[in-house]
C-alpha cells in the first residue's frame, strides 16, 4: 500500500496498524481528541503510518459494528495533507477508506461488503464522486460492495 509524496512525486510505502500509545489531539492540529475517541467502547482505531517510521500518523480511522453493519465512525488526515495546494501526502484517506471496505466483508450477515458513515454535508459529492459512495438519507452514506472492491483493488496493492 502507497500514499503518495507529492512534492517530491514518489510513492511511499505505507501501513495500517492498530492505534496504540500517544494519539495526537487537536493542540497539535487535528480535528478530534483521538486520546479519547481510541477509548470509546465497542470501536477500533487504526492509524496509516508510513512503513519503517515509527510515531509518523499520516490518517486515522475508527470503526465500529452496529447489527452487523460495520460504520466508518471517523476518518480524519495528517492537518498537513489537507488541501490541493499544500497537502504533503496523498492518497493518505483512499487508503483509509479502502481498509474499512475490506473490513466490512469480514462481517457475516445482510451487510457484508458494506461500509455505511454520515458525511459532512461539504464532503458529499467528494465521496460520491471519488469513492463511489452513495447517499441513503441525508448525510448517511454507504459504499456498497462493488465499490468496495474497487477501492481495495486501487489502493491496497
Amino acid at each position: 500500500m502507497h500514499i503518495h509524496d507529492v512534492e517530491n512525486n514518489q510513492l511511499i510505502e505505507v501501513e495500517i496498524v492498530s492505534a496504540l500509545g500517544k494519539m495526537p489531539s487537536c493542540d497539535d492540529g487535528w480535528n478530534f481528541e483521538w486520546n479519547d475517541l481510541i477509548k470509546e467502547k465497542n470501536t477500533k482505531t487504526y492509524i496509516l503510518k508510513i512503513k519503517n517510521v515509527p510515531n509518523s500518523i499520516e490518517g486515522i480511522l475508527q470503526l465500529r459494528i452496529e447489527n452487523d453493519m460495520l460504520i466508518m465512525n471517523i476518518v480524519e488526515i495528517a492537518p498537513y495533507n489537507i488541501g490541493s495546494n499544500t497537502k504533503k501526502f496523498d492518497r493518505v484517506a483512499g487508503c483509509l477508506i479502502a481498509f474499512a471496505c475490506r473490513e466490512s466483508f469480514k462481517i457475516e450477515g445482510n451487510y457484508k461488503g458494506f461500509l455505511t458513515f454520515v458525511s459532512k454535508t461539504k464532503l458529499i459529492d467528494w465521496y460520491r464522486d471519488k469513492y463511489g459512495a452513495i447517499q441513503a438519507f441525508g448525510q448517511r452514506m454507504y459504499i456498497d460492495d462493488v465499490a468496495g472492491l474497487r477501492l481495495i483493488e486501487e489502493y491496497l496493492d
